[in-house]
C-alpha cells in the first residue's frame, strides 16, 4: 500500500522502496485531513428512525393489526437487499473519491489521501490489518474487488464507519489464531508481485516485522533485528520458510536463548543468529568486567 503501510515507488518512504536499497527510517505525514462526510447518514449514526427494521415506516406500523401480511416476509427481503444495495452505492462512491483516474484501482495517490482522511499515519499497525482485512495482494494497490470485498468483510461503507471498526479490528489481530494468519500475509504483502519475487528484501523484512509486532512484540525481536542490521552473513533476502518459522522462535526459544538447540528443524539463519547474539553478549559481559575492574568492582566471577 504504498507508503500506507510499508514501501512505497519513493525511495525515502518510511519503511524502505521497492528494490530494498534503501532502510527503513521514519517520516509520517505532516498533514492531517479531517474525515469527510458522507452524503449518506454516518455508518455509526442513524437518521431520525423513521425506518423500522423491517423496512416498514413508524407511521405505517401504527396502523398496521392483526396477523402480518403474507407479503411480510417479501417486504423484509426488499428491506434487506435495498439496504446492501444503498451500501454498495456508498462503497462505489468512497473508492471513486480515491481511484486513479487511468486505472479502476486505488494507487500509491489515492491510497496516500485514503490514509489522510482516515486520519491515520500511513506506517501505522492499523493500515496493515486494514489491509489484511481487504485481502490486498499488492503494496500501493486496491483493485475494486478488494475495496469492495474489504467493505463488506468488516461492515463499513463510509470513513467514519472504517474508522469506527478500527479497535475491534486491532482487539481480533491479537488473538492468536488470526494474529498468525495476518503474519504470514504480511510476507506475502510485503513481495514485489510484478518482479515474481519469492523472498523479502532484507530491509523490506526488517521493517515488516517491526510493524507486524507493533501490539505483541517478542522479548528477542530487537536483538534479531540488530542483528539483521549487522548482517554478519551477508544474507540479501528473507524466505517465507525463515519468516515463517521466526514466530515459531518467538514462541518456544526464551530470550536468554538457553533451550535453543541446533539439532532441532531451524532455518541455518537461525542458528547464525544464535552463534551471533551469544558471542555478542559475551563480550558486551567482558566490557563490563573490565569497566567494573577499573574502578574497583568486582566480575561476576570475581563476586562467586
Amino acid at each position: 500500500m504504498g507508503q500506507c503501510v510499508t514501501k512505497c515507488k519513493n525511495p525515502s518512504s518510511t519503511l524502505g522502496s521497492k528494490n530494498g536499497e534503501r532502510e527503513a527510517g521514519s517520516k509520517s505525514h505532516s498533514k492531517r485531513s479531517a474525515v469527510h462526510k458522507d452524503d449518506h447518514t454516518s455508518a455509526c449514526g442513524k437518521s431520525s428512525g423513521d425506518i423500522l427494521v423491517n423496512g416498514t415506516k413508524k407511521a405505517d406500523a401504527a396502523v398496521e393489526s392483526g396477523p402480518p401480511s403474507v407479503f411480510s416476509g417479501d417486504t423484509k427481503k426488499d428491506s434487506v437487499s435495498s439496504a446492501e444495495e444503498s451500501s454498495l452505492q456508498k462503497i462505489g462512491e468512497l473508492f471513486r473519491r480515491y481511484k486513479d483516474e487511468r486505472e479502476d484501482a486505488i494507487l500509491e495517490e489515492g491510497m496516500e489521501r485514503f490514509c489522510s482522511d482516515l486520519c491515520v499515519d500511513p506506517t501505522e499497525f492499523k493500515v496493515l490489518v486494514l489491509a489484511w482485512k481487504f485481502q490486498a495482494a499488492t503494496m500501493c494497490k486496491f483493485t475494486r474487488k478488494e475495496f469492495f470485498e474489504g467493505c463488506k468483510a468488516i461492515n463499513a461503507d463510509s470513513i467514519d464507519g472504517i474508522c469506527a471498526r478500527f479497535p475491534s479490528l486491532l482487539h481480533e489481530a491479537k488473538q492468536e489464531d488470526k494474529f498468525k494468519d495476518l503474519y504470514r500475509f504480511t510476507f506475502q504483502f510485503g513481495l514485489d508481485s510484478e518482479e515474481g519475487q519469492r523472498s523479502l528484501h532484507r530491509e523490506i523484512a526488517i521493517a515488516l516485522w517491526k510493524l507486524v509486532f507493533t501490539q505483541n512484540k517478542p522479548p528477542i525481536l530487537d536483538q534479531w533485528l540488530h542483528f539483521l542490521v549487522e548482517n554478519p552473513s551477508g544474507i540479501k533476502g528473507i524466505s517465507r520458510d525463515t519468516w515463517n518459522m521466526f514466530l515459531n522462535f518467538t514462541q518456544v526459544i526464551g530470550p536468554d536463548l538457553s533451550n535453543y538447540s541446533e539439532d532441532e528443524a531451524w532455518p541455518s539463519l537461525f542458528d547464525t543468529f544464535v552463534e551471533w547474539e551469544m558471542e555478542r553478549r559475551k563480550k558486551e559481559e567482558e566490557t563490563k568486567c573490565i569497566m567494573s575492574s577499573d574502578t574497583g568492582g568486582l566480575c561476576r566471577e570475581e563476586q562467586t
